[in-house]
């Protein structure tokens, strides 16, 4: 059976060190219908004959991934993100289970398109905070306290489980079961436009003096939770884009004035 919503989802490996991980999570993509793997600033040679070998039949998936050099590279384009992590972190931004955030990457009606990436970190520190920030949900697979960390070609082999899953519920529920009526939702803004937002908030809350330098960083990831939760479409976005461009010029006129 074909699941259609599969071929819409990136898996993101952050700096990935072994070359054996880094096959056998094409060979876990391929066994689980995934096919898109995106390899930010891999520590390794993704074409090695390690790498391949441990691939076996999914060296398709291995030859056909995309390399890049910044995890924002990686997501560009995408409306919907969830980062994996093995820490439990002392911010607001709750940790989801896989089995609730993962069907989220996933369309749910045929014809619809929802660009989304599920992101692994490096082997030996996971993501850090500044890279879990780029995502718009963080899952934690559980685990025993005495050896919570999974290696990472294991991570991606059980999160590539359940969203082949959730997907394979939905193609083998849905022909049976009666359509709830929903009010019509557009798509997310896309990463690239969020970020844009993001960068013009900063400058201008520093601007202003809400922000200093040193505390930039904090607020600003909580200011992104806030958005995230929110959801904004590209027209909201443009609209909120649009508020901050007006205060701008309000400022500098202020202090023309002055």
């Amino acid at each position: 059976m074909t699941l259609w919503q599969l071929d819409q989802v990136r898996i993101v490996l952050v700096e990935p060190a072994g070359p054996l991980n880094v096959g056998a999570a094409a060979r876990v993509m391929k066994n689980m219908g995934l096919a898109q793997l995106v390899l930010v600033n891999p520590h390794c040679d993704p074409t090695s004959e390690e790498a391949r070998r441990m691939a076996v039949h999914g060296g398709d998936v291995l030859a056909a991934a995309t390399i890049v050099s910044t995890l924002p590279d990686a997501l560009a384009g995408c409306e919907r993100t969830v980062a994996t992590t093995g820490r439990l972190h002392p911010q607001a931004q709750p940790l989801d289970s896989p089995e609730t955030a993962l069907p989220w990457l996933l369309p749910t009606e045929p014809g619809d398109r929802v660009n989304a990436a599920l992101v692994f970190g490096p082997e030996d520190r996971g993501l850090s905070n500044e890279e879990l920030v780029f995502a718009q949900r963080w899952v934690r697979i559980p685990a025993t306290d005495a050896y919570p960390s999974l290696n990472l070609a294991q991570a991606v082999a059980v999160c590539s489980y359940l969203l082949h899953r959730a997907a394979l519920s939905a193609a083998l529920i849905e022909p049976f079961a009666p359509r709830a009526v929903a009010a019509p939702a557009g798509p997310l803004a896309p990463f690239d436009q969020m970020e844009g937002f993001y960068r013009d908030l900063e400058s201008l809350l520093l601007k202003i003096g809400y922000l200093y330098p040193h505390t930039a960083p904090s607020r600003m990831a909580k200011l992104r939770r806030l958005l995230h939760r929110a959801g904004p479409d590209s027209q909201e976005l443009a609209m909120l884009r649009g508020v901050l461009r007006q205060v701008n010029w309000a400022t500098d006129r202020c202090s023309q004035q002055d």
